[in-house]
């Protein structure tokens, strides 16, 4: 399990180990996001590892906390902290307090956090054999990282395309054309952690030659496919029985993933000849 060494600071993943009680949705991409953004900015070694203190993991705590309970966007945050408004050193920083905390100790402790639940978490895998290295990332290492946004988190423009490599050309064609839809409209629009992934998978067919009004098609199948489960499900969600609601959500997630097999599997069949020849 991830604890504190000689020299007192951390690496990446050990402080990912630190952060997944609170934090399950956190990973390791996130947190390189974050300090893309100049959110947080960590030492490095000479050989280029993070190094991470104690006033780096609480800065993280306060940022993530923000995220997830007032949904703020990444530059009100950087904000609030450039102005004092947000102290990673204040009570804000520290609601649950750890053991080591009670004995008056500042070194980070993950005691309660199994290696096993760390290396067992999707963002701590890398590769087939599932081992969490000290540091996934040297900084000449240009392997290209996916972040992952928190659940409920809202991006404005400049954010988005930060995150997804999406331009705003790109991203005014993708609104055009509804693939990528946010809440509100202009300067305060603000997008929600589907619109990543999708702006993300977007771009590479817009890039690869595939116009965004032809995008449309896929916008429009997958509208149909979700109606057709919503028809079929909204009898059990309508009774106000919990087990019924929580049976219909079952099917929904059954349909969703046999519904994307039957797209994979006849979409090889439309293309077998390809191949084959």
């Amino acid at each position: 399990m991830p604890e504190a060494t000689d020299t007192g600071y951390l690496s990446i993943g050990e402080v990912l180990g630190l952060l997944l009680e609170e934090f399950p949705d956190v990973t390791i991409s996130k947190i390189r996001f974050l300090e893309s953004q100049g959110l947080i900015a960590p030492e490095r070694t000479p050989s280029g590892y993070r190094k991470f203190y104690d006033a780096d993991i609480e800065l993280l705590r306060t940022i993530l906390r923000e995220q997830r309970e007032h949904y703020l966007p990444l530059r009100v945050i950087k904000d609030r902290l450039d102005s004092g408004e947000l102290d990673p050193t204040g009570d804000l920083s520290a609601p649950h307090p750890r053991p080591a905390d009670l004995d008056g100790d500042p070194t980070p402790v993950a005691a309660e956090v199994p290696s096993a639940s760390v290396a067992a978490h999707p963002a701590a895998r890398r590769g087939s054999s599932g081992h969490q290295p000290a540091e996934p990332e040297p900084t000449d290492d240009h392997t290209p990282v996916v972040p992952q946004l928190l659940p409920g988190v809202l991006l404005d423009r400049g954010e988005l395309c930060a995150m997804t490599g999406v331009s705003a050309t790109e991203l005014a064609q993708l609104e055009e054309f509804g693939i990528v839809a946010p809440r509100g409209r202009g300067p305060e629009a603000l997008f929600q952690d589907e619109a990543v992934e999708t702006a993300r998978i977007a771009v590479e067919l817009l890039r690869s030659g595939i116009d965004a009004r032809h995008l449309r098609g896929w916008r429009t199948a997958a509208e149909r496919e979700a109606l057709l489960y919503e028809q079929l499900i909204t009898p059990r969600l309508r009774q106000r029985n919990p087990e019924a609601r929580a049976e219909a959500l079952d099917q929904l997630r059954r349909l969703d993933a046999l519904g994307a097999k039957l797209r994979d599997a006849m979409m090889r069949a439309a293309l077998r000849h390809h191949f084959e020849s």
